[in-house]
């Protein structure tokens, strides 16, 4: 069976990822971004290179019009949306004193009410199918919290609260929920790391390795298959052991 798939923010490292394998079983595969439009066709160029279906869509997800327009604008190139991948997403550093009201929300906007915005948008057509599939993509830090990323493991914390409400919500009409919640991943958003850090967390690691972003699109790819029809409401951690 062939998939309609939205990934969010697809044109970064674990979004690419994520888009891709899913392309690969032969997902149609709508690549949203943001603020990186070359690198969202670059995808939809690569996927469509391997012989799949791709096409790029463009909004801010924490704008309610835009992520109806973009609903819209996906249903109208692929038909109802049966995948959602809630991948977009933005990091924070700070020590708590230090954030800002304005930071704050933009942490949590990114990570939480675009999950939410754009869950909202695809969920009528889910329940009149009676059938679908959402993941969100957490973190590591939503379960346990991180210090001086106050903001971003509440709003992570939050999704992960939002997958497991909502799965209890959807599972009668045949919708599954899903988390996936990502260690230290191999992404531009460490790549300013200094190297003593990166080693601390390689050790912190049982694995003794970073994760890549393939590690998290095969959990997806997982979450999403036949393999896992019986399972929702769960959060699926992807991080060499770092938090058990």
């Amino acid at each position: 069976m062939s998939y309609t798939t939205l990934v969010s923010g697809a044109s970064g490292d674990i979004g690419r990822a994520c888009a891709l394998a899913l392309a690969r079983r032969g997902d149609r595969i709508a690549v949203h971004c943001h603020t990186h439009p070359d690198a969202a066709e670059a995808l939809v160029q690569a996927i469509r290179s391997e012989g799949g279906t791709a096409e790029s869509f463009r909004a801010n997800l924490t704008q309610p019009e835009e992520v109806r327009a973009l609903h819209r604008k996906v249903e109208q190139a692929f038909g109802a949306v049966t995948m959602l991948i809630n991948n977009a997403g933005l990091a924070g550093v700070a020590q708590f004193q230090d954030i800002e009201e304005c930071d704050w929300n933009r942490v949590v906007d990114a990570n939480l009410k675009s999950a939410y915005l754009l869950t909202r948008a695809v969920l009528p057509g889910m329940i009149a199918q009676k059938s679908g599939c959402i993941v969100n993509i957490a973190s590591m830090w939503g379960q346990v919290g991180a210090s001086c990323e106050a903001h971003y493991s509440a709003a992570k914390g939050g999704l992960i609260a939002m997958t497991k409400a909502l799965a209890k919500e959807v599972g009668p009409s045949g919708i599954r929920v899903n988390c996936v919640a990502p260690g230290v991943i191999e992404t531009d958003m460490i790549k300013d790391l200094e190297r003593d850090a990166r080693e601390a967390l390689i050790n912190e690691t049982p694995l003794r390795r970073l994760g890549l972003p393939g590690d998290v699109a095969g959990a997806v790819l997982f979450l999403t298959g036949p393999d896992a029809s019986f399972i929702t409401g769960q959060v699926l951690g992807v991080n060499g052991g770092f938090v058990m």
